[in-house]
């Protein structure tokens, strides 16, 4: 059976607004461009997968249920445009701040490839041939560990990790394959390089 091709996209900073912590639905503001470019990832066959870090969850902000809920929300708004999620991952744990079964050193915390490993079984995804959208170097990390190509969008916290004055800096394991503005000029470099590989 072929396996699937994969746009991994980090959640908030990338698909929506990031706000620090989404602790209500007020908050939640999908970023204008996210339509079209999901539409594009499956207008293109290729599988929409949200990865996300939801350590709100660890600390107390909220709960799974909500994770699920806003989820959801944004599910059925983008769903109103015509574009697709085909599933949400996500990891609710903490290695130092958390209660209960949340204060854990996991493998589904971006940057470790858990999340991905999982998609992959699940969803039949060849990992080596799929791309990380996201507004973090740790996205980038994470699509480095399962051999599939990170880009790293403006958005969210990208902006200022350009500047080197951002909550990440730059490794030799996370740097993008490439820059973009937002999600949409992320995945139509996804679509331009997925034309020049075949």
């Amino acid at each position: 059976m072929k396996r699937n091709i994969a746009v991994f996209l980090d959640r908030d900073g990338t698909i929506n607004e990031e706000v620090g912590y989404l602790d209500s639905l007020e908050k939640l503001k999908i970023i204008p461009t996210a339509y079209e470019a999901i539409k594009l990832i499956n207008l293109n066959g290729m599988k929409a997968v949200v990865i996300s870090n939801q350590a709100g969850v660890a600390r107390g902000f909220f709960t799974e249920e909500f994770v699920h809920t806003v989820n959801n929300s944004l599910l059925a708004d983008l769903q109103k445009k015509g574009a697709i999620i085909d599933k949400f991952y996500y990891c609710p744990h903490h290695p130092k701040e958390g209660n209960g079964v949340y204060l854990q050193n996991c493998n589904c915390r971006k940057p470790a490839p858990g999340l991905l490993l999982q998609a992959s079984e699940e969803l039949n995804i060849d990992l080596a041939n799929s791309y990380f959208v996201g507004d973090r170097f740790i996205d980038m990390e994470t699509a480095r560990k399962v051999g599939a190509k990170g880009i790293l969008v403006k958005t969210g916290y990208g902006e200022d990790l350009l500047q080197d004055d951002g909550p990440d800096t730059a490794t030799p394991e996370n740097t993008p394959d490439f820059i973009a503005a937002d999600i949409l000029e992320a995945v139509q470099w996804i679509l331009k390089d997925r034309k020049n590989s075949k």
